[in-house]
């Protein structure tokens, strides 16, 4: 069961050559989930492998340009291509009157249907679930309206240990009841879980926080997460930028990681300036060890974490 993390850009607001502006696609139990749509990402999809037709859903953080002036083209695209299939779409309201117009003009040969879910909340809250996997957004601190988004693999049920089975003399009843997470209370006695059953796996989980200032409930929201994305647009000695246009420094991004408990921090939507991200990982990493300043095309693989019986 696949849970990887592919970087498409991680250029902010100016063109830089060699990267493009923001988009990831996380591709989850064979579907795949695009994370912004910054300029150029039609090229970067193609480049990187990633099928335009399997893209399942599109999770937008805001409508400054350099996380959608690609989505039009790709929209355009995917019906070219023949798509059929309804595209689920979620992002700010104000996004609402920019997917209006490129409907209105160039929404008549689409095959498919646009599903726009405008977001509005003050906590994480969930906004797309399957049996598997779930994606929560949160409000960010950014001016405008913005949001992060949380994916993680659901709790899988608990498997039964075979030799209880025949120990116990399990009814499938009560084989059910250990599955859903419960004791077996027996008139005589009460069978424990952790002694008959166990997690299959280790859910994963992968955070995405662009673009932001800091605020006090944000390490709390992606709280152990496994993968946390987190925009470092500007190196520390340029904080005073980072706080009059509502970004973060190297050194936020790493102290949120730190305070969230996350597993690995990846940094990116670099200034224009950066010439060198490895000064950014540098900063990062003297409070935040396991950073890694991404490039365009980097991939991430959280393995498959199988509980032993």
């Amino acid at each position: 069961m696949n849970f990887t993390l592919k970087i498409m850009g991680t250029a902010s607001a100016m063109p830089v050559v060699g990267r493009f502006q923001s988009a990831h696609v996380l591709d989850v139990h064979g579907r795949s989930f695009l994370i912004d749509c910054g300029e150029g990402v039609q090229g970067q999809l193609k480049k990187y492998g990633v099928s335009l037709m399997r893209i399942d859903s599109i999770f937008i953080s805001h409508i400054h340009g350099d996380h959608v002036f690609g989505l039009f083209g790709l929209l355009s695209t995917i019906g070219m291509l023949g798509r059929t299939a309804p595209m689920n779409l979620y992002g700010p309201p104000n996004l609402g009157p920019v997917l209006k117009f490129f409907l209105s003009f160039y929404g008549e040969g689409l095959a498919f249907e646009v599903r726009f879910c405008p977001l509005k909340m003050k906590e994480p809250e969930v906004i797309y679930e399957t049996k598997s996997v779930e994606v929560l957004a949160f409000p960010l601190n950014h001016g405008v309206e913005t949001f992060g988004y949380l994916f993680r693999e659901k709790e899988p049920l608990f498997n039964v240990h075979k030799w209880a089975i025949s120990r116990y003399d399990l009814s499938l009843t009560e084989i059910g009841a250990l599955k859903r997470g419960e004791d077996v209370v027996r008139p005589d006695r009460t069978i424990p879980l952790g002694e008959a059953a166990y997690r299959p796996y280790s859910p994963r989980s992968y955070a995405y926080v662009s673009d932001t200032a800091p605020f006090a409930e944000l390490p709390a929201w992606v709280r152990g997460v496994d993968l946390l994305y987190h925009e470092a647009t500007y190196l520390d000695e340029l904080a005073d930028q980072a706080a009059l246009r509502r970004h973060s420094t190297t050194l936020q991004a790493a102290r949120c990681a730190r305070e969230a408990g996350a597993g690995k921090l990846i940094i990116g939507h670099y200034s224009s300036r950066c010439k060198d991200a490895g000064r950014y990982e540098e900063e990062c990493r003297t409070v935040f060890p396991q950073t890694f300043a991404a490039s365009d095309g980097d991939v991430f693989d959280l393995p498959f974490v199988k509980i032993q019986e």
